[in-house]
């Protein structure tokens, strides 16, 4: 599993850049607001991204922030919402509006995505509302010195295939219970078991 790519920016289109790493391009797919925000051809490139795996393509999906791939993963688990919706949801509105917009019901705000309905985006705003506050806990805290460990935590139960909102229930529960030095090791190991019994 691919969870990050930094290298040079070798290539950029509508909706998706190379990024040349050590001789190997990575074609990523990324929002708008990425696309815009990566720099010039030649330069360096930083990305957190999330690798999907169907029988007919692998397809890498690359971000400039870990709130954006955040949401980017809860709203690829809502039934209808592919990667490349997701995306165009994060092209028009910034991790910050998408929380605003699925905490206050707003599906007018969801739906200003292309290839978002009125159905799809009630069905967005109806799924999430109760999973994106805890499920989106960690990126926003920044205080706690686990951040790091805990980000990639639950990105090791999500690459498990744990929901994004189980994921976050067990890892919050094991950072609760080891503390604020926890290892990656030790909080992946508690948060498995606090799911088993879950």
């Amino acid at each position: 599993m691919i969870a990050r790519l930094s290298g040079i920016l070798a290539e950029a289109g509508a909706d998706h850049a190379v990024i040349d790493v050590g001789g190997v391009g990575y074609l990523v797919q990324l929002s708008g607001r990425t696309l815009q925000a990566i720099g010039s051809i030649g330069g360096e490139v930083r990305l957190l991204t999330d690798m999907q795996v169907r029988e007919d393509a692998i397809t890498l999906f690359g971000f400039g922030s870990a709130a954006e791939r955040d949401w980017f993963r809860l709203l690829t688990g809502v039934q209808g919402v592919g990667g490349r919706v997701a995306l165009a949801i994060l092209t028009v509105l910034a991790p910050d509006e998408v929380s605003r917009a699925v905490a206050s019901g707003d599906k007018a705000m969801v739906a200003r995505a292309n290839g978002v309905g009125p159905k799809l985006a009630l069905r967005i705003v109806t799924e999430l509302k109760d999973k994106a506050g805890p499920a989106l806990g960690p990126v926003t805290s920044g205080a706690a010195p686990a951040g790091g460990a805990v980000q990639d935590a639950l990105s090791a139960l999500g690459n498990l295939g744990f929901r994004p909102a189980e994921a976050s229930a067990a890892v919050g529960a094991a950072a609760d219970e080891l503390g604020a030095d926890a290892t990656l090791d030790a909080l992946v190991r508690v948060a498995l078991r606090k799911a088993s019994k879950a």
